[in-house]
C-alpha cells in the first residue's frame, strides 16, 4: 500500500483568488464597521502575512468590534481576554486541576486550556496588566506554542493576537516591554470617524442591519493564502530598501538627523523582515505579483511606529514616533 499523495498547491489559482478574497472580507467587515478603510487594509496585510496586530485608539472607536467582526468573517475560533491588573498568566494560558476518579479514588492532574487556545485572540487593553502576565503571550506569539507544567503544547494554526491599547489613560497601566512590542508585526492607530461616518454609526446603532457577518473564507483557505504570500517573489530592490529603512531608524553617524536627535533605540532585524513580508502581502492583496518599494513605504508607519524608542529630548518637545518615522521616510530616497 502506498501513501496517498497530497495534490500540489496551485499558486496561480490561489493568487487569482486573493484580491477577490480581500474585497469580500472588507465588505463583510464593513457590515459592522463604518469607514476605517486604512485600518482594515492594514489589518488585512497583517492577517495574510500571518502576523499580530496592536490597535491603538481612544475608547469607543469599535476596535473590539473590528476584531470580533474579522473572526466572524473568517469563521475562526475567537477568544477574548480583558486585561486587568489582577490577571494572572494562568488566566491566559490555562492551568492544571486535580481530578479524582470517584470509583478508584485515583487522582491525576488535568490541563484546562486557557483562552489563548484559539485562532484569533483579542487581548483587550493589553497594557492594563503587569509585565509578568503580558509575558504569557510571548512564546505563543513567537512560536505558536504554550509551555506549561513542563510540557509544550502547540497552538492550532492560524494563531493571531490582535491587541488593543488606550493611548490617553495612563493610570493603572503598564508600558508594554520592548520585547513584546516587537512581536507585533503592525501597530495600527485607530482615529475618529468623519462626520458623515459618525452619522451612519449612530443610525446603525438605532436601526441595526446585521448582527453577525457570514464567514466568507474557510480556515484552510486562509492558511493556504498565508503560505502563498510567503512564497511570492520579491525583487532585490524591495529587500534592500526594507533593510535600509529599518537601519535608518538606528542612531549612529550615518543616521538621519531626526534619528540622531530624538531616537534612543531603533528597530531591530525583525522590522526588516516584516517590512519585506508586509510589502508582499500589500501588493498581492491588490493583485500585483511582485511588490515595489512603494509598498514598503506604505506599510512602514505600521511596522516601525512601535519599534522606535524615543529619548528624553523627544518627550520634552512633544515629538511622537509616527512623526519621526515620517521624517525618516522623507529623508530616505526610493532609489540609490
Amino acid at each position: 500500500m502506498t501513501d496517498i499523495e497530497t495534490p500540489p498547491v496551485d499558486d496561480g489559482a490561489l493568487f487569482d483568488q486573493l484580491a477577490g478574497v480581500r474585497e469580500r472580507l472588507a465588505a463583510s467587515i464593513g457590515q459592522l464597521i463604518v469607514g476605517q478603510d486604512d485600518v482594515v487594509n492594514a489589518m488585512l496585510v497583517g492577517l495574510f502575512s500571518g502576523g499580530h496586530c496592536l490597535f491603538i485608539g481612544v475608547p469607543g472607536l469599535a476596535k473590539t468590534l473590528l476584531v470580533h467582526a474579522t473572526a466572524q468573517s473568517l469563521g475562526l475560533g475567537f477568544g477574548r481576554v480583558q486585561f486587568t491588573p489582577d490577571l494572572m498568566p494562568s488566566d491566559i494560558t490555562g492551568t492544571d486541576v486535580l481530578d479524582e476518579d470517584p470509583t478508584t479514588g485515583r487522582r491525576e492532574l488535568r490541563f484546562v486550556p486557557g483562552p489563548i487556545f484559539t485562532n484569533l485572540l483579542l487581548a483587550d487593553e493589553v497594557n492594563r496588566t503587569p509585565p509578568r502576565t503580558q509575558a504569557a503571550l510571548l512564546q505563543a506569539m513567537q512560536e505558536g506554542a504554550v509551555t506549561t507544567g513542563g510540557r509544550t503544547i502547540r497552538l492550532e494554526p492560524p494563531f493571531h493576537v490582535f491587541a488593543t491599547q488606550n493611548p490617553i489613560e495612563q493610570e493603572g497601566t503598564y508600558p508594554l516591554p520592548e520585547a513584546q512590542l516587537d512581536r507585533f508585526m503592525l501597530s495600527i492607530e485607530v482615529g475618529y470617524p468623519s462626520e458623515v461616518e459618525e452619522i451612519e454609526v449612530v443610525e446603525r446603532t438605532l436601526n441595526p442591519r446585521v448582527t453577525r457577518p457570514e464567514p466568507v473564507l474557510e480556515r484552510a483557505s486562509l492558511l493556504a493564502l498565508q503560505g502563498l504570500v510567503r512564497r511570492l517573489p520579491a525583487n532585490d530592490d524591495v529587500t534592500r530598501y526594507a533593510v535600509r529603512l529599518a537601519r535608518a531608524t538606528r542612531p549612529g553617524p550615518g543616521a538621519p538627523e531626526v534619528v540622531r536627535r530624538y531616537v534612543q533605540w531603533g528597530a531591530g532585524p525583525r522590522a526588516s523582515q516584516f517590512l519585506a513580508l508586509g510589502a508582499r502581502a500589500r501588493a498581492a492583496l491588490r493583485g500585483a505579483l511582485t511588490p515595489k518599494v512603494e509598498d514598503v513605504r506604505a506599510i512602514a508607519p505600521f511596522v516601525l511606529g512601535h519599534r522606535v524608542l524615543l529619548n528624553f529630548s523627544a518627550e520634552a518637545e512633544g515629538v511622537r514616533a509616527p512623526a519621526v518615522v515620517q521624517q525618516i521616510l522623507e529623508s530616505l530616497p526610493m532609489r540609490g
